[in-house]
C-alpha cells in the first residue's frame, strides 16, 4: 500500500510545531509523506517547504487542492476557515484532518459529515482526548462506581497572553513572525474553540453526550497588544457554561480571558457521592493505567505513534491525530477522534452562545458513541 501523501493547509504556528517537523523526519515514510504546503502569506509556504523538505508549495489553498499530488490534508489554518477549507477538500475527494476546532457551528459540522459520507471521504477531528489512556481509565472507573454517582465535574482554560508570547511569533522572518490576531476575532476566535475544546472533549468522552446547556458570555477585552501594535478584539473571551447531563449530574465548563479553576486542559475534576477524581488521582491516590509508572508526560508519550524522537518534539498530540487519519485511510481502523464527537462539542459551544444571547437553556440534539473505558 502506498503511503498517504499529505497536504498542509497553513504554515502558521501549529503547522510549524507539529505536522511539518514530525512528518519531515521520515521515520514513517512507508505510511505518510508530506506532499505540499500552502499559506497566503507571501513567501511563508515556500520557506516552510524548503525548511522541511516538502516538494510543493502554494500561496493558494485552492491551487494546492487542484494541482498538488496529495491524498489528504491537515487543516492548520485559523478556525474560522476550517469549514470552508474542509468542504473544498471533501469535494475534491481529499481525506481531512481538522486541527481543533472542526467548525464553528453545528450546521457546518452537519454539512461536512454528510458530504464526506456521500463522497466516501474520511474525516478525523482533533483533539483526540480519548486516545489518552488516563481518560479511558477514568471513564471505566466512573462506570464502575469508583466515586459513586457523579454530582458535577469542572474543566476549562484561560487565554491569558499565551498566543501573544509564543516563540514562533517573536522573530522577524516569515516562519517566526506569525500574527495571532485571528484568535481574538470572529469567526473562530475566543478561548472556547481554541482552549476549552480540549477539556470538553475529555469531559464528554468520559461522561458521554450532554443533554442541555446554559451560559453567560461576553467580550471582556476589546483590545490587545502584539509587539507594539494594538489588536482590535470582538470575539467572546469570557464564557461560562453549565451542562445538564440529566439525573442531577452537571458540568461546569469555562473559557475565560484570565484565571484557571482546574489546573489542566486535559483532565477534568469529577466530584461524586463516594469520592473525587482530580487530574489523574482517585481520592488523592494515583490512578493506574497502562504505562502509568513511567509516564511523565500527561499521557502524551503513551499515544500509539509518539515514539522515538517524536517524544521530545512539540505538539505530539496533533501528530498523533494526523496519524489517526493515516491509519483510518490505510487500514480502516476507527478512531475516537471522530467528527461526530467533535460535532457534539461544537454544538455545546454553538448553543452556549445562543443561551447567553437569549437567556434560555438550550437543548442539545447531537450524540456520539464514546470509546469503552479501559
Amino acid at each position: 500500500m502506498k503511503p498517504v501523501r499529505l497536504g498542509v493547509a497553513g504554515a502558521g504556528s501549529i503547522a510549524l510545531r507539529s505536522p511539518l517537523p514530525h512528518l519531515s523526519m521520515g521515520d514513517l515514510k512507508d505510511q505518510v509523506v508530506l506532499g505540499a504546503v500552502c499559506d497566503p502569506v507571501l513567501g511563508r509556504a515556500k520557506a516552510a517547504a524548503e525548511k522541511f523538505g516538502v516538494p510543493e508549495s502554494f500561496e493558494s489553498y485552492e491551487a494546492m487542492l487542484k494541482r498538488a499530488d496529495i491524498d489528504a490534508v491537515t487543516i492548520c489554518s485559523p478556525i474560522g476557515l476550517h469549514f470552508d477549507q474542509g468542504m473544498k477538500a471533501v469535494k475534491a475527494g481529499k481525506h481531512v484532518h481538522f486541527n481543533k476546532t472542526m467548525t464553528t457551528t453545528k450546521a457546518e459540522a452537519d454539512r461536512l459529515i454528510a458530504e464526506a459520507s456521500r463522497r466516501k471521504v474520511k474525516l478525523v477531528a482533533s483533539p483526540g482526548q480519548m486516545l489518552r489512556p488516563q481518560n479511558l481509565r477514568i471513564r471505566k472507573l466512573i462506570q464502575e462506581g469508583a466515586i459513586g454517582k457523579v454530582a458535577w465535574a469542572a474543566i476549562g482554560g484561560a487565554f491569558g497572553k499565551y498566543h501573544e508570547e509564543e516563540g514562533v511569533r517573536q522573530g522577524n522572518d516569515v516562519l517566526s513572525n506569525v500574527n495571532p490576531s485571528w484568535y481574538f476575532r470572529k469567526p473562530g476566535g475566543g478561548p472556547l474553540y481554541d482552549i476549552t475544546v480540549y477539556g470538553l472533549h475529555s469531559l464528554t468522552g468520559v461522561l458521554g453526550p450532554a443533554k442541555r446547556v446554559t451560559a453567560i458570555s461576553g467580550a471582556l477585552l476589546k483590545e490587545r497588544d502584539f509587539r507594539g501594535t494594538k489588536v482590535k478584539c470582538d470575539a467572546d473571551d469570557n464564557t461560562f457554561m453549565v451542562l445538564d447531563y440529566g439525573g442531577g449530574t452537571a458540568g461546569f465548563v469555562y473559557g475565560a480571558a484570565e484565571g484557571w479553576l482546574v489546573p489542566s486542559l486535559d483532565f477534568p475534576t469529577y466530584f461524586g457521592t463516594k469520592g473525587t477524581i482530580e487530574q489523574v488521582k482517585l481520592n488523592g491516590k494515583p490512578i493506574e493505567y497502562p504505562g502509568w509508572k513511567d509516564d511523565k508526560s500527561a499521557g502524551i508519550t503513551l499515544l500509539p505513534h509518539v515514539k522515538g524522537k517524536h517524544v521530545d518534539m512539540d505538539e505530539q498530540h496533533v501528530f498523533e491525530d494526523v496519524m489517526q487519519l493515516v491509519q483510518l485511510i490505510r487500514e480502516g481502523v476507527p478512531t475516537s477522534a471522530s467528527p461526530e464527537h467533535a460535532r457534539h462539542v461544537i454544538e455545546i459551544f454553538d448553543m452556549a452562545y445562543k443561551s447567553a444571547k437569549t437567556g434560555r437553556i438550550q437543548a442539545l440534539t447531537t450524540t456520539f458513541t464514546p470509546p469503552k473505558g479501559a
